[in-house]
C-alpha cells in the first residue's frame, strides 16, 4: 500500500508484514466535493484514512437543520472504532482521497496491535483537545479572531507536508459553511476576510484562493 502520509497516519504503527496483509483489504478511493462519505446513524461498514483533502463532519437536528461539528485532514482516521453506526455525517468538503479499510479488518488489527491502538487513542485525545480549543474560539473570541482562527486552522492542516512561514490554499468551505462553523453571518465572515486582506494579513484571489505570506501575522490575529 503506497500512501504519502503513511508514516504519520495509522499505517506508521504497522510492521511490514502487517502492511502487506492490510494492503489486500484496503481500497483507495476519490470523492468530489459535496459527496457523502458516511451517513449519520447509518451502519458502519468501513473506516478510512484521509490521504488528501478536507472532510466535513456534521450533526443533524430534529428539524433537519445541520451543524458543522468538525473538519478532518490528512492523515486523520475517519470513523469511530467498535461503533455499530456513525455518530456524525461525513462529507467531502473538497476533493478527497481516502484509503478505506473494512470494519472487521481494522477492528481485528487493532486488537492484535497495541501500537496501532495507542496511535488511534492519541488521535482521539488530540481531537478532543482540538474540540475544546474550538469551544473557546466559538464562545469567547471576537468575530475577527474567529475568522483568523479558521484560516489558521486550514493553513496549518490542509497540507501536512507544508513547511515555512507562507501558505497558499483554496478554501474548502463556502462562505455559508464557514459562517455556520463559526456561528457568524455570511456578511460578517466576508467583512472580516476583507479586513484581513486590507491589513495585508492575507491575499484573496477569485473569492476562494487564499495566500498567507506570514503565518505568524495571521496567528497574531487569532487572540490566543
Amino acid at each position: 500500500m503506497s500512501c504519502e502520509v503513511r508514516h504519520k497516519g495509522i499505517c506508521g504503527a504497522l510492521s511490514a508484514d502487517e502492511l502487506l496483509a492490510l494492503s489486500a483489504h484496503t481500497r483507495l478511493v476519490n470523492h468530489g466535493a459535496g459527496e457523502e462519505l458516511a451517513g449519520e446513524r447509518m451502519p458502519v461498514e468501513s473506516y478510512a484514512t484521509v490521504i488528501s483533502g478536507v472532510v466535513k463532519l456534521t450533526k443533524t437536528l430534529e428539524d433537519g437543520r445541520q451543524q458543522i461539528v468538525g473538519l478532518q485532514f490528512a492523515p486523520d482516521f475517519l470513523g469511530r472504532l467498535n461503533s455499530a453506526e456513525n455518530a456524525v455525517s461525513a462529507e467531502a468538503a473538497s476533493a478527497v482521497h481516502l484509503c478505506r479499510v473494512p470494519k472487521a479488518t481494522m477492528e481485528r488489527l487493532v486488537k492484535s496491535n497495541p501500537q496501532l491502538a495507542d496511535r488511534l487513542m492519541s488521535q482521539t485525545m488530540r481531537e478532543l483537545d482540538e474540540a475544546r480549543d474550538w469551544m473557546v474560539t466559538l464562545g469567547r473570541k471576537t468575530a475577527a479572531e474567529k475568522v483568523a482562527s479558521f484560516l489558521l486552522l486550514i493553513a496549518m492542516h490542509l497540507d501536512p507536508e507544508a513547511q515555512g512561514e507562507s501558505r497558499r490554499f483554496d478554501l474548502p468551505l463556502s462562505r455559508a459553511d464557514i459562517a455556520d462553523f463559526l456561528g457568524l453571518t455570511i456578511e460578517t465572515v466576508s467583512r472580516q476576510m476583507s479586513k484581513l486582506k486590507a491589513d495585508g494579513i492575507i491575499s484573496i484571489v477569485a473569492n476562494r484562493h487564499i495566500d498567507v505570506p506570514r503565518l505568524a501575522k495571521l496567528k497574531a490575529c487569532c487572540g490566543s
